[in-house]
């Protein structure tokens, strides 16, 4: 226990870059994630995204330039996957007006467990795909929110199979 204590000890001498930077390192050893699977993964998923018929019309009428786009998302799962501080962002504001739910956010899982199967040891697709879960429920949840619905646990927000005509 008091190694658990000290290796998170803010008093260890080290700089909170130095922190990140190790706990990084570790995410890096234990997982085999690294800049470049990060890289493979994003550009492997977005390919999916663009070509799949539900996803790819959401995506292609907000998304003008490709290539910043990637590059952010290279950002993002650096900092979801690795702990890096890579990204700086506000992905929550950004998703809460899109004409997505339920079906929408388990599109996009199912495309990223393919991608992950494709690209990835087994340690590094579960460690990528724990966060994405986690991601896709929190946005959606944010999403059914701003819209004026509240989720119970384990609800999930789809609005137009609970629709009835007044």
């Amino acid at each position: 226990m008091s190694d658990l204590i000290h290796s998170i000890d803010e008093n260890d001498g080290l700089s909170h870059q130095e922190r990140r930077e190790r706990a990084t390192r570790k995410i890096m050893d234990e997982t085999g994630i690294d800049q470049q699977m990060i890289h493979d993964v994003v550009h492997g998923f977005y390919d999916k995204i663009r070509a799949d018929a539900f996803l790819g019309p959401i995506f292609d009428a907000r998304i003008d330039d490709w290539d910043a786009h990637l590059k952010n998302m290279c950002q993002f799962w650096s900092s979801v996957a690795l702990a890096s501080g890579a990204y700086y962002g506000r992905p929550m504001q950004k998703h809460m007006p899109l004409p997505i739910d339920r079906h929408h956010f388990d599109q996009w899982l199912a495309l990223f467990a393919e991608t992950l199967g494709e690209l990835c040891p087994p340690v590094a697709a579960r460690h990528f795909m724990e966060r994405a879960l986690r991601i896709a429920q929190s946005f959606e949840v944010g999403i059914a929110a701003h819209n004026g619905t509240i989720l119970s646990k384990g609800e999930r927000y789809d609005p137009v199979s609970k629709w009835q005509p007044e």
